[in-house]
């Protein structure tokens, strides 16, 4: 999967979780994923504190981080 239908899996809506970006469909922040990363939980113990998210939501928090650290996101979320 590329990066962009990865991003795609992330929400970015002022009605939804006060536009904090989260993964689509659920109300599990972006920044939930990326800590839970940066503790140094696999994303095999993630997907068992979160059932509803799938590997490719976890990649896309990583890939969205990774944009935003390119600052990119405006291009992504702005359409």
């Amino acid at each position: 999967m590329k990066n962009e239908e990865l991003i795609n899996r992330v929400a970015v809506d002022p009605k939804v979780c006060g536009g904090k970006p989260c993964i689509r469909g659920t109300r599990i922040y972006v920044e939930i994923v990326l800590d839970a990363l940066a503790e140094g939980l696999s994303p095999e113990e993630i997907l068992d504190h979160y059932p509803s998210l799938q590997v490719e939501d976890i990649r896309a928090a990583a890939a969205y981080a990774a944009e935003l650290a390119r600052e990119n996101v405006w291009k992504l979320t702005a359409s």
